[in-house]
């Protein structure tokens, strides 16, 4: 199994609503890449976030502290032009907002990680072979 990974911010936020403990140490042992526009995303969805955890505010900001300092987030103006028109090309018919998400996948040639099954269908049918749901990625570690 590899040990890079790109992961999408649905990930991240089931990581986050989690609270558990064995996704420290999977961000321990894996790397995890995220472009830096999941943190848009995050913000957007940070009271749904929030809501759902089942932390209290203490207990989430030090599991919320631990997981960041384990995800490389990386800018999006270090990816390759080509990268990114072939990201909205794939993603186009399907999310555009994930454009970016693919493109760090194609760019560092990585899997993708995601829990979004719209996104995973729709790329597998356009022969985008580098991407997995979150839940087969966690059941074969």
């Amino acid at each position: 199994m590899k040990t890079d990974y790109i992961a999408d911010a649905n990930v991240l936020m089931s990581i986050l609503i989690s609270g558990k403990s064995q996704y420290i140490n999977t961000l321990q042992f894996f790397n995890f890449y995220i472009p830096e526009f999941a943190i848009i995303e995050l913000n957007l969805y940070k009271n749904v976030i929030l809501e759902k955890t089942k932390l209290d505010k203490t207990q989430f900001r030090y599991f919320a502290y631990k997981v960041f300092t384990l995800i490389h987030f990386i800018p999006e103006f270090i990816l390759q032009q080509n990268s990114i028109q072939k990201a909205k090309e794939l993603c186009k018919n399907i999310d555009i907002k994930d454009t970016n998400y693919v493109a760090l996948a194609i760019d560092m040639n990585l899997t993708l990680l995601t829990r979004d099954i719209k996104l995973q269908k729709g790329l597998k049918k356009k022969k985008f072979k580098d991407i997995m749901l979150f839940k087969d990625f966690i059941y074969n570690i």
